[in-house]
């Protein structure tokens, strides 16, 4: 079992919808707790749809479906089978996914973060390919995962001016994240790589390939791999 509190603040934020609090940071091990929770209401209460944050987790409900228990408001219904779930939660998720992503570390802003680290190009690689990342959440731009793990010598600022276009498959770290461009954005994160990877189809089922919890590595390629797996030339 893990250490997760059984209560977190709940918030009642719409006619059909609550919040759970973890906490009020970007932390990876409330952002675990998280996931370890997400991951048992979703296996115990089914009909709520969860979308998880880096210290919460939205809850959308039928207000109908939960009406008629015994005199109880649906929110507070819904509340009482959370918090009966939440006391059965398993921290450790050996179901999570792990998913490996191809980089061709050619990035525009390589060379000035690596100057901006005091690394060679050679170390940043080494040290971005050698951790592994959870999927924090999905935001900014549909499939657009932030990944928490990032070696804290690669931390670099945000680009003080945004382009207005990169390209989908963008490898890229902002702050102390890392992070894939699924679609063609603007945006100010440096960019450090490449995947040939499509991370986003929205005519799949799934239109996501990266989802809250997984475990992500990447793996340096060369330009001739890149291509190979299916990558555009440069």
């Amino acid at each position: 079992m893990s250490d997760l509190p059984s209560s977190p603040r709940i918030e009642n934020v719409g006619e059909d919808a609550l919040l759970l609090h973890f906490g009020d940071r970007i932390d990876a091990a409330i952002n675990a707790r998280v996931h370890a929770a997400n991951h048992r209401i979703q296996r115990a209460l089914p009909q709520l749809e969860t979308v998880p944050a880096y210290a919460s987790i939205l809850l959308r409900f039928d207000p109908f479906a939960w009406s008629d228990h015994a005199g109880q408001t649906p929110h507070h219904a819904v509340t009482q089978a959370v918090l009966h779930a939440l006391q059965h939660v398993d921290n450790n998720l050996a179901s999570a996914r792990r998913i490996d992503i191809p980089v061709c570390y050619d990035g525009e802003d390589l060379p000035a973060l690596a100057q901006h680290a005091q690394l060679t190009v050679e170390e940043v690689i080494a040290r971005h390919t050698g951790a592994e990342y959870q999927v924090a959440m999905l935001g900014f731009a549909p499939g657009f995962a932030y990944l928490l793990g990032l070696d804290p010598a690669l931390v670099m600022p945000r680009r003080a001016e945004p382009r207005l276009r990169v390209p989908a498959g963008s490898v890229a770290i902002g702050g102390s994240q890392t992070g894939i461009y699924p679609t063609s954005l603007p945006g100010g994160w440096q960019l450090i790589g490449r995947t040939p990877l499509r991370l986003f189809d929205a005519s799949a089922s799934s239109p996501s390939a990266l989802q809250p919890g997984d475990r992500v590595n990447f793996r340096a390629i060369d330009a001739a791999e890149f291509i190979h797996l299916g990558g555009d030339a440069p």
